[in-house]
């Protein structure tokens, strides 16, 4: 947490979830009702009065003010959770290089930059997000959500996609063992 602005972080795994075409990619940057490796749990419509403010979300470079990296065309709920949809924007460098980083499957996660407005203690004592306003959707190395999957997708991002895949499917077992 940044402890000047109250800008919490939250991050997740793209997985089969990130599209990447030229320079556009979509997937979700957070899922609802999946408890993330701090034991926090976002719930469904969380985003919503954020969202309908309209106020741009911006795409950053692992969470730096100082580095944005693109714009998100299309950021919305759904049934699953947060989807968003932009352009890396190639005449930036370090667009450029997430592109690259994304097709050779070196990056594959979201992370959300938001303020808490409301939140509860579930019954298993995890922080429940009930409303959040949300700042940023950054590309990241390290996600903290790792139920959202990363799949590249595109010319460029073909090469490994059946080892991304066979990751993808092992991780997936694991998480469901765990749940036990």
């Amino acid at each position: 947490m940044d402890f000047e602005t109250g800008l919490e972080r939250k991050f997740a795994r793209f997985g089969d979830e990130l599209t990447v075409t030229d320079a556009v990619i979509e997937g979700y940057a957070s899922l609802f009702d999946f408890a993330d490796q701090g034991g926090d749990v976002v719930a469904r419509g969380a985003y919503a009065r954020s969202l309908a403010k309209g106020a741009g979300v911006k795409m950053l470079w692992q969470h730096d003010p100082a580095q944005p990296i693109g714009v998100w065309d299309e950021v919305r709920e759904d049934a699953r959770g947060l989807w968003v949809k932009g352009r890396l924007l190639e005449t930036v460098s370090r667009g450029r290089e997430a592109a690259a980083l994304i097709a050779a499957g070196a990056i594959d996660g979201l992370s959300i930059g938001y303020r808490t407005v409301t939140a509860a203690k579930n019954e298993q004592g995890r922080r429940v997000l009930t409303e959040l306003e949300l700042w940023e959707v950054s590309l990241v190395t390290f996600p903290m959500l790792p139920s959202a999957r990363v799949s590249a997708k595109g010319e460029s991002s073909e090469d490994g996609q059946d080892l991304r895949d066979i990751a993808a499917a092992f991780d997936a077992a694991r998480q469901e063992l765990a749940r036990g």
